[in-house]
């Protein structure tokens, strides 16, 4: 089984380790400042989505780089990035990522991931996928033992009631359609062993993704911590 290996890589302290939001915040923009500094002129970047995100993209475009060709998983991170100045572009003009940057609802100490929070977790998934290195940012609070319902999954419309039942115990989220225009729900059975839920939910009729991500696809987590940031290696 792999373990999550920890290298501390920043300064940003608190002495206090009830950090409170505003703490939080500044950490997620060190973290997001960390991650920003493995993008190099050139690249092929794909983009994700959420709130630490939301921090990467000034810290990605106040560096200047030249020739940097992105992708983003939701609309609102297009709209932030073409703002700042980062050239977005569709996915479908790229066949391969050089680096994937995105956030994460949980993360366990075998390198499973659950995403999905922001609905978008099937593009952030096929970006993951696409890249050479995936780089996951998050704040210490996404660290759990294992990973635990609920599972963000994206749903065709057509049977979902069918779909659901399938699923049970399975609840349609009260929350926008996906990026492309799927009902979004959440597992809400026992994870259990991941693989297996996630092969599970994978050969359902109806599903169009899931938000269990393998270690396979995460290669670093860098993790927003009352104590600093630090790097966490998965491979």
């Amino acid at each position: 089984m792999q373990c999550l290996r920890m290298v501390k890589v920043g300064s940003v302290t608190c002495d206090d380790p009830r950090v409170d939001a505003a703490a939080v915040e500044e950490l997620k923009r060190e973290a997001a400042r960390t991650a920003a500094e493995l993008v190099e002129d050139g690249m092929r970047v794909g983009l994700g989505t959420g709130s630490t995100v939301r921090h990467l993209l000034p810290a990605l475009a106040a560096r200047g780089l030249r020739g940097l060709r992105c992708v983003a998983t939701s609309e609102a991170t297009e709209i932030q990035a073409r703002e700042l100045g980062l050239a977005v572009e569709p996915f479908a003009e790229l066949d391969a990522l050089d680096l994937a940057i995105d956030g994460a609802d949980q993360v366990a100490p075998d390198g499973w991931l659950v995403k999905g929070g922001g609905g978008a977790h099937v593009r952030e998934k096929i970006v993951a996928a696409a890249a050479a290195r995936f780089v996951v940012i998050v704040d210490e609070r996404k660290l759990v033992d294992a990973v635990a319902p609920p599972v963000p999954l994206e749903l065709l419309r057509y049977g979902l009631a069918a779909t659901l039942r399938a699923l049970a115990p399975a609840t349609v989220r009260d929350a926008p359609p996906s990026p492309d225009g799927n009902v979004i729900a959440d597992f809400q059975g026992e994870a259990g062993d991941p693989a297996a839920l996630a092969a599970r939910l994978s050969a359902t009729p109806g599903v169009v993704g899931h938000g269990l991500f393998e270690p396979a696809l995460v290669h670093d987590v860098i993790v927003a911590a009352a104590g600093g940031v630090r790097r966490v290696a998965v491979r």
